[in-house]
């Protein structure tokens, strides 16, 4: 904060994303498996999203509520016995928000072979102690690769915004798509086609 003639001017922090930067490995152990002997996918789910809290909390300096998660996808199965890695950083920063791109591998302990497991992004929302929205810094897009992820970030929640206008209660004719379903392995009842 500065004063120039009475009036107070906000500095805005600016940080890169290098100083969201979170990596946590954990070993896989038998209590997180299921009936396959696969790590459940809930459990990894859940450390996505510790890490997605310690990242956007690491770079507002704030507590963070998840808001919501784009697409994950198992690539892989974890082991019971693998290490598991994730490795979190802020792509994208709104005013109050910010994108995390979490990337998941695991390590074979005796090979040291590495498979990714899963990529997925995270929707954080800063907050300060009385529980509203607080704003976040800006977002210093210091390498081409920082341009890419925010650029792509900005796609996402973009198409997700559209998709849900799109397809809202209130817009969305099904009788627009009856032609499209036949396509699918799907039963049309005979109500919907009057």
């Amino acid at each position: 904060m500065c004063r120039t003639k009475s009036k107070l001017i906000m500095i805005k922090t600016i940080k890169n994303s290098k100083d969201s930067e979170v990596e946590i490995t954990e070993l896989m152990k038998p209590i997180n498996s299921n009936f396959s002997g696969k790590i459940h996918g809930g459990y990894i789910l859940n450390l996505m999203d510790q890490i997605a809290f310690a990242c956007a909390s690491k770079y507002s300096g704030k507590y963070c509520v998840t808001a919501s998660v784009n697409t994950v996808d198992f690539l892989n199965p974890v082991n019971v016995g693998d290490f598991l890695t994730l490795k979190a950083r802020v792509n994208y920063v709104g005013n109050t928000s910010m994108t995390v791109g979490i990337r998941v591998e695991s390590e074979n302990i005796q090979s040291g072979k590495k498979t990714h497991c899963n990529s997925s992004y995270f929707v954080m929302v800063a907050k300060n102690e009385d529980g509203s929205n607080a704003e976040v810094p800006k977002l210093h897009l210091y390498e081409s690769e920082d341009v890419r992820r925010f650029i792509r970030s900005k796609s996402r929640l973009e198409t997700n915004k559209l998709r849900k206008k799109t397809y809202s209660q209130e817009s969305f004719d099904y009788k627009e798509h009856l032609d499209e379903l036949k396509k699918y392995n799907v039963h049309i009842d005979p109500k919907l086609l009057d």
